[in-house]
């Protein structure tokens, strides 16, 4: 079985307004679909983070938006 190494790109933003960590991946149109979904699948079972969004573009790119929540450690003593 030949490997093959996914060429993806990724971009975290945080929004403070609603609490929650943003991770958007971006796969090429060339990318095939099982290594996508093994990308997305590493992400939300070791980083907790849960799939939002899809969308799949018209040349075959695609890219996910995956979010988790901000935990806020607050100050006990």
């Amino acid at each position: 079985m030949r490997e093959h190494f996914l060429n993806a790109t990724a971009v975290r933003e945080r929004d403070y307004g609603r609490q929650y960590e943003y991770l958007v991946l971006t796969v090429n149109a060339g990318e095939p679909l099982p290594a996508a979904r093994k990308l997305v699948t590493e992400h939300a079972e070791y980083g907790k983070w849960e799939l939002e969004r899809s969308c799949i573009y018209m040349g075959g790119s695609r890219r996910y938006w995956l979010r988790r929540k901000v935990l806020r450690v607050e100050r006990t003593a």
